[in-house]
């Protein structure tokens, strides 16, 4: 890793966090799994840090079968036990049981003829939003877009999916370019 690059600073205090940063935050995310996997990992991070959760993706990725929405929707509540005493994982009932739920509710959109990338990237009419932000202070953590996504996706079924949340998945997920400007990543995932 080249650390003369100027990165974002909140990734500046893990090489595993740097990773993350140059090479998946922000990168615009289509692949379907990979969405809901975001999803589902985003949920599970309410109320802690990323990196919490960042540590622990290959635990949530071998425990709860690649996070495959087919598989999680067929979960139950014995799963769900054996997931609690999981210590790879975020050991909390309420976020376990929304993978499955959610699970059920991306199914169900599928169900429909209606797919969840293509749902999810016409709120930014397809083109991710770009921000010219100078300081971590003037990103925000919730916007109108978010909130209205969120509310969407409560209405289609899905938990843990506040506007918080959702913000963060948007910046994860590409669908917004949060990169400081300062930081090298913010122009190389600029359109063309």
């Amino acid at each position: 890793m080249n650390d003369s690059l100027q990165r974002c600073p909140w990734c500046l205090s893990d090489s595993e966090y740097q990773q993350y940063h140059d090479y998946e935050w922000g990168v615009p995310l289509h692949d379907e799994q990979k969405l809901f996997s975001l999803l589902i990992l985003e949920g599970a991070q309410a109320g802690l840090s990323w990196i919490t959760i960042l540590k622990r993706r290959k635990g949530y990725l071998d425990a709860m079968d690649n996070l495959d929405p087919d598989k999680l929707a067929r979960y139950n509540d014995s799963d769900i036990t054996r997931l609690m005493l999981d210590s790879r994982i975020i050991q909390n009932r309420r976020k376990l049981e929304s993978a499955v739920s959610n699970a059920r509710a991306f199914l169900a959109m599928k169900e429909r003829g209606i797919s969840f990338s293509n749902w999810l990237w016409a709120w930014v009419e397809d083109r991710p939003i770009q921000n010219h932000w100078s300081s971590l202070s003037e990103v925000p953590a919730v916007t109108p877009l978010s909130d209205t996504i969120s509310r969407e996706l409560k209405r289609l079924g899905f938990t843990f999916v506040g506007p918080t949340i959702i913000y963060a998945y948007m910046q994860s997920a590409g669908l917004v370019n949060d990169h400081l400007v300062q930081c090298y990543r913010h122009y190389e995932l600029l359109p063309g």
